[in-house]
């Protein structure tokens, strides 16, 4: 896993370091430490009197970042729990900077036995927390039509109709290989196009793990949590994570955006860390005038 962690590509490294400003000093908290990427770059960039807290809800993510940030003692702290549970007694201070790097990553989508990802058959689970209804409880118990639905909402399938009904005639359905079968069999695989399956995995993933509702009750939050000139530094991978932001961060009156326009990878980026392509950095600063 130490080896893992080490070759993980944070994405848009240098915009979080330059917007966090690690160098003030005091908490960053990192809400989805993943596998600490995020988190060696602002400590390496920040002074002594710099410090990361760590959040995840998945225990390999924190076993992960432990290994990889053990080199700064005391100056790195992680925590399982969901963001939204994190208070002020947690740091014992107003927090300089909040990071939310959200999605699925590395970890998730290459161990086959996670059950994130369409290309390694593994057990059907998508569970980040190990906890509540895995993919498989979902993709066997709903009803079609619910089905269809959350496929369309979350995954923006089009398809949604005829790759429910596909997975409601293979029932059961126990492994990633199982699905990707019945959505191929429901819309086929076209050479060279994106995968079949991808927008039915994200959708599954995001319902799984109650991705939307954890960030918008986390932004709010984490602006609660920032001292004033503080900042929030939010990286999304679909438009449903950014739409949500955009609008939290324009209806916050504690908040000054920062980033009129999402900050995105460059070309140069996106062709060393493929899976940065569709990555959008949106930020934004506590007023100082706001209690």
């Amino acid at each position: 896993m130490q080896r893992e962690a080490a070759s993980h590509l944070p994405v848009l490294v240098d915009e979080v370091t330059f917007l966090l400003r690690p160098r003030r000093g005091g908490w960053v908290v990192d809400g989805t430490i993943g596998m600490g990427g995020h988190a060696e770059r602002l400590l390496e960039a920040g002074g002594e009197s710099t410090r990361v807290l760590g959040i995840d809800r998945d225990p390999d993510a924190i076993d992960a970042a432990v290994a990889r940030l053990e080199r700064f003692g005391p100056r790195f702290r992680a925590e399982r729990r969901l963001f939204s549970e994190v208070d002020e007694d947690v740091l014992g201070e107003p927090a300089g900077g909040v990071l939310f790097d959200l999605g699925v990553s590395s970890m998730h989508l290459d161990r086959s036995e996670r059950g994130f990802s369409y290309r390694h058959d593994g057990p059907l689970d998508m569970r980040m927390g190990g906890d509540g209804p895995s993919a498989a409880d979902l993709v066997n118990d709903l009803p079609e039509r619910e089905l269809a639905d959350l496929i369309y909402r979350f995954g923006d399938e089009r398809r949604s109709r005829q790759i429910a009904a596909a997975i409601v005639r293979r029932r059961p359905i126990a492994t990633t290989d199982e699905l990707v079968g019945a959505i191929v069999s429901a819309v086929g695989k076209r050479p060279g196009g994106p995968h079949p399956a991808r927008r039915t995995f994200q959708a599954l993933r995001i319902a799984v793990n109650r991705e939307l509702e954890e960030l918008a009750a986390s932004l709010p939050h984490a602006v609660g949590l920032l001292a004033p000139g503080g900042r929030v530094v939010v990286i999304s991978y679909h438009s449903l994570e950014d739409g949500l932001t955009k609008r939290a961060f324009r209806e916050d009156a504690r908040l000054r955006i920062l980033t009129k326009k999402p900050a995105v990878p460059s070309a140069e980026e996106i062709a060393r860390n493929p899976r940065a392509r569709s990555a959008k950095l949106r930020a934004a600063e506590r007023s100082q005038d706001v209690a």
